[in-house]
């Protein structure tokens, strides 16, 4: 390999372990799930989550959204409704399709889950010296770009 070509190289690659990167992200990925879930599977929060996210939803979006198999959506939204989390009914203007409802008890246990996860980070965080703070200060932009990726493309609406 040429100079010139080690040097293009070298441009093209960015200026981090991405290896690194991805076991630090799932390492505390991992730490901020061990809290108390209301006793969900990541499954049911992350369906309970879109469901928040979205409005009401109709199922076939939700099963794309989460990018699951429609009857598994089906098995885990059946067993949030149970739990009084979601409500589902029938679609206006196509009785074959259902629209998903976070009920008042769904956003309370998300909005619960959240500030125990925000909690936890918040106390993770103050373990750290004041630069490697201010150095994840600069980078939550670019991580927050990161997170909107879909399918490896940017998000461009961040």
């Amino acid at each position: 390999m040429g100079v010139a070509e080690a040097g293009q190289s070298a441009l093209s690659q960015p200026a981090i372990d991405a290896a690194r990167l991805r076991v630090a992200v799932l390492r505390l990925s991992r730490r901020l799930r061990k809290h108390d879930l209301a006793g969900l599977t990541p499954s049911q929060l992350s369906t309970l989550s879109s469901v928040g996210k979205c409005g009401p939803v109709r199922l076939g979006d939700l099963a794309a959204t989460e990018r699951i198999a429609p009857s598994t959506l089906t098995r885990l939204v059946s067993v949030l409704e149970e739990r009084g989390y979601l409500s589902r009914q029938s679609a206006p203007g196509d009785a074959r399709a259902f629209l998903v409802t976070l009920t008042d008890s769904g956003r309370e246990v998300l909005e619960r889950i959240r500030a125990e996860a925000t909690n936890l980070l918040t106390d993770i965080l103050r373990t750290l010296p004041a630069d490697q703070l201010a150095a994840l200060e600069e980078a939550l932009p670019a991580l927050e770009h990161l997170a909107g990726a879909v399918d490896g493309t940017p998000n461009p609406s961040g």
